[in-house]
């Protein structure tokens, strides 16, 4: 149902081309030593990940971005709603941030190569359509 958007590309680790290939070597995002390992390409169609040097500096402010809707949401929350300490929050949002930083890292880098590369119908059919 989401294939083809973009969406799924974002939320299953796929190319933005074809939707097929893995985006990221790892799909377990807690693989602490791996978690920001790419292919230099899709494995299924060729599609390159990294159309220029320095292409991913824009996914920082993504980052960034979701970084701040998870402190202000966590914010709103606990202490505007439930009336907690600020400082109290902080024990808990340092080490919750630690913990999501791969999760943010890699949906950055996946929503910002969405913005720049359309799905193809295409080159899914033609991935396909290829003999075994």
């Amino acid at each position: 149902m989401l294939k083809g958007t973009k969406l799924y590309s974002i939320l299953f680790n796929k190319c933005p081309r074809c939707q097929e290939g893995n985006f990221f070597e790892q799909n377990h995002m807690f693989h602490w030593k791996k978690f920001d390992k790419m292919h230099t390409s899709c494995p299924v169609c060729g599609e390159r990940y990294t159309p220029e040097p320095g292409f991913y500096v824009g996914a920082m402010y993504i980052s960034y971005a979701l970084y701040v809707a998870f402190i202000v949401t966590n914010f709103v929350g606990f202490v505007l709603i439930f009336g907690i300490d600020p400082i109290r929050l902080l024990y808990f949002l340092v080490p919750a941030l630690i913990l999501l930083m791969p999760l943010f890292f890699r949906v950055a880098r996946r929503i910002w190569i969405n913005i720049f590369i359309k799905y193809d119908p295409q080159k899914a059919r033609k991935v396909h359509q290829q003999p075994a």
